[in-house]
């Protein structure tokens, strides 16, 4: 597996099962400021960083007393908007501590797929990495007419990488990577690197381990073709702490690492 220090404008991706606690989805403030501190810690030492988040439904739902998440479309919708305004709330005074500025961007299928929106949202992806701000980025579930536009922003964070010419694209899921069997089971064993992938590796993909959110090793492998069929290199790996990025850069992680196509 390469090492990936030479990388300079990486998209990482981060679920609900990242952010919150998944017996009552409120925010995990410890692992959101470690993780935070990371991508700062990453943006210092001269990598240009965009940030996927998923939690904003999750986290919507804890603050307007709600004991789960909602399941009808208005109430979702309404969660999202609650949401929302929360995690960047936390995101703008938390990477304000490390110097940081950030600026927000929901987005839709038929916003991406629109040329003249597309090019505005490339426009403004250009001129946040000139005036070193960091994006973040979400769905826009608040206006999507669908359950979830993009599943659970995996989809969406292989567009983004797209959209900006990122160099990697890193999605942190609650497993270190893609087994070749169900990770609970002790018998399976993490897949290290993926030269290409084929419907033996889609067929190996499992549904979501986590009560918070609503992805699942699938759709990653579906954002890790998008992504790679596109020049860019792809990793997935786990979330239990986000010091564990600093292995990706700097020594030997434990990940499945999703060769980019030439």
């Amino acid at each position: 597996m390469p090492r990936f220090s030479n990388k300079k404008r990486v998209v990482i991706k981060v679920g609900s099962s990242t952010l919150a606690y998944p017996q009552t989805g409120n925010l995990n403030i410890r692992k959101s400021r470690q993780l935070v501190e990371v991508l700062s810690d990453l943006k210092n030492s001269g990598k240009e960083i965009v940030f996927v988040t998923s939690g904003a439904q999750c986290v919507g739902a804890s603050k307007a007393g709600l004991v789960s998440k909602p399941t009808d479309i208005p109430s979702k919708q309404a969660c999202a908007a609650i949401g929302q305004s929360e995690l960047m709330k936390f995101y703008s005074e938390n990477f304000e501590e490390h110097n940081h500025k950030v600026a927000q961007l929901l987005l839709t299928r038929d916003v991406i797929s629109n040329q003249v929106r597309r090019e505005n949202v490339i426009n403004t992806f250009n001129k946040l990495f000139e005036m070193g701000v960091i994006p973040i980025i979400n769905a826009n579930d608040v206006v999507s007419i669908k359950q979830l536009d993009f599943d659970e922003n995996d989809t969406l964070s292989a567009i983004v990488a797209t959209l900006c010419g990122a160099d990697l694209l890193v999605m942190l899921t609650d497993v270190e990577g893609l087994y070749d069997g169900d990770p609970k089971n002790p018998d399976s064993r993490l897949i290290r690197e993926v030269d290409r992938i084929t419907s033996d590796i889609i067929s190996t993909a499992q549904g979501s381990g986590s009560s918070v959110g609503t992805g699942g090793m699938l759709t990653k492998i579906e954002a890790a073709q998008i992504a790679t069929e596109a020049g860019i290199d792809t990793v997935i790996i786990g979330n239990h702490d986000p010091r564990l990025l600093y292995e990706l850069f700097e020594g030997d992680p434990v990940c499945t690492y999703f060769k980019a196509v030439d």
